[in-house]
């Protein structure tokens, strides 16, 4: 991570002091923290930003915890286009019309269950399937996760979002 702070620009300072800062907040676990991370850099598609992060999550999670990290970004990438595209069509058919979409990774990604309700809510922050954040979150708050919890990840998932934007930028630029 620390060869990749240089590469923001000042204009961008306030991203880069807060992807420090939030992926060091006490509302989350160590894993809740990198997995998150993990997957909104996949989400977010920045090249240099997903291989230091990756790089970085593989001193705090598991082999399993980062697999799932990956697959709950993977499957959200999808769902996030077909349920979104559900909501703002506004045709009530659709919700009515099996998905065929294979999705047996959300039962079957090897992580903790809880943790990946919360990659699955950051990575559809990210992708703005609101139909799925709504989900997700349900999901989680019936679980017993507390809002606070809920709003690290999703702070977390914003930073990266937008540091992507910008490291993206920059090298479209140079």
């Amino acid at each position: 991570m620390e060869n990749l702070y240089p590469l923001f620009p000042d204009y961008a300072r306030d991203l880069k002091l807060n992807l420090q800062n939030v992926l060091k907040q006490a509302e989350l676990t160590e894993q809740q923290t990198w997995g998150t991370a993990v997957a909104s850099a996949i989400a977010s598609r920045e090249p240099r930003l997903l291989r230091a992060i990756v790089a970085e999550a593989a001193l705090h999670l598991s082999p399993e915890a980062m697999n799932g990290a990956k697959a709950a970004a993977a499957v959200m990438g999808m769902n996030n286009i077909y349920y979104r595209f559900q909501h703002l069509s506004g045709n009530e058919k659709y919700s009515q019309i099996p998905a065929r979409l294979r999705m047996q990774v959300i039962r079957s990604h090897g992580a903790d269950p809880v943790d990946f309700e919360l990659w699955c809510t950051a990575v559809s922050a990210i992708n703005g399937c609101g139909a799925c954040v709504a989900s997700h979150e349900g999901v989680l708050r019936q679980k017993g996760v507390t809002e606070e919890t809920i709003l690290a990840a999703i702070r977390i998932a914003s930073v990266i979002h937008g540091s992507a934007a910008v490291l993206d930028a920059e090298a479209a630029l140079a």
